[in-house]
């Protein structure tokens, strides 16, 4: 009997260590598999956005072949106005943060701490209110102004990309005080302001500038970004909220208010219709496309810059 159990023990030991080699084995093959499959989805950036713009490129192709001419048309426009309204963003977003985080910095240095008390009021009061609910009362003021008459369409865009930028342009003053409050810490600051350099010049030009642009750019990609997601967040819930005179005639169409259109929502709608009958599947690319390519385009457009501004980060240790 001794011997069966020491038989036994030494065939149950030799499983044993069979298992933990092959479990080794497959958990370095996972851990191989999920290198590669890094390696191949990790691009430069400028490789993101060629994909992004090639991607919006095939779209805009596939609707020329198959979307009716006046539906196609809307559709560029409203790309073309979302795309303005975030570039208007970000370009307002910068100069506010750059205004905001000198004047600290220059109250902070002078011992005008009451002056400075008052910019970080301001700015704690604005980051206490959501953006998106900041954003949409500021729709009703646009569009309370619209029905009154005191803003047009085209100038609308121009309150919007404002309204926008106020509620985003915090984010940006963080990452700016962050950069400044690094070059103090060091000798470096100290050192060309005892060499007679303004202050102004060591700020703007040798800490943003020369030492920061490149944060400064990858966080503009990403306030392009939350513009984007912001906007056709509002224009969607104020064009379904809104009254059909104001939404559709005033408010300049964009990719939110656009897929808040009713035949932009069949067509979203048929998305869940296709998934209890798959043969209804293929006529979402062709009888559909209004509402598909919108939400396509939404989506594609985020996760291109969301893979963009990571590639800068990762490329140059953000």
């Amino acid at each position: 009997m001794s011997a069966f159990f020491v038989r036994f023990q030494q065939l149950a030991d030799s499983l044993l260590l069979r298992l933990n080699h092959l479990r080794k084995r497959t958990a370095n093959g996972l851990l191989k598999a999920e290198r590669s499959m890094q390696r191949l989805t990790r691009f430069p950036a400028p490789i993101y956005f060629g994909l992004w713009v090639g991607g919006l490129f095939l779209l805009w192709l596939w609707d020329v072949l198959f979307l009716n001419a006046p539906e196609r048309h809307l559709l560029e426009i409203a790309f073309a106005h979302s795309l303005l309204i975030a570039m208007l963003v970000v370009i307002l977003s910068f100069l506010l943060a750059w205004a905001a985080a000198y004047l600290i910095e220059i109250f902070s240095d002078r011992k005008k701490t009451a002056a400075a008390g008052v910019i970080h009021f301001c700015l704690n009061l604005i980051r206490s209110l959501p953006q998106i609910v900041g954003v949409l009362l500021g729709y009703v003021w646009i569009t309370y102004r619209i029905q009154t008459g005191h803003i047009s369409g085209t100038g609308s865009m121009l309150w919007m990309s404002v309204f926008l930028a106020l509620f985003i342009f915090p984010e940006v003053v963080a990452l700016l005080r962050e950069r400044i409050a690094y070059f103090r810490q060091s000798d470096f600051f100290n050192a060309m302001r005892v060499s007679g350099i303004s202050e102004w010049r060591i700020i703007n030009y040798d800490i943003l500038w020369k030492n920061s642009r490149l944060h400064i750019l990858n966080k503009m990609i990403a306030v392009f970004s939350s513009a984007i997601f912001l906007q056709c967040s509002v224009d969607f819930i104020v064009s379904v909220g809104l009254s059909t005179r104001i939404s559709a005639v005033n408010l300049p169409v964009t990719l939110g208010s656009l897929l808040a259109n009713i035949d932009s929502k069949q067509d979203i709608l048929a998305i869940g219709y296709s998934l209890s009958h798959p043969a209804y599947l293929p006529n979402l690319f062709f009888r559909h496309l209004q509402g598909i390519s919108v939400a396509l385009v939404i989506v594609f457009t985020l996760f291109s810059l969301y893979k963009i501004t990571n590639a800068l980060a990762e490329r140059f240790h953000l």
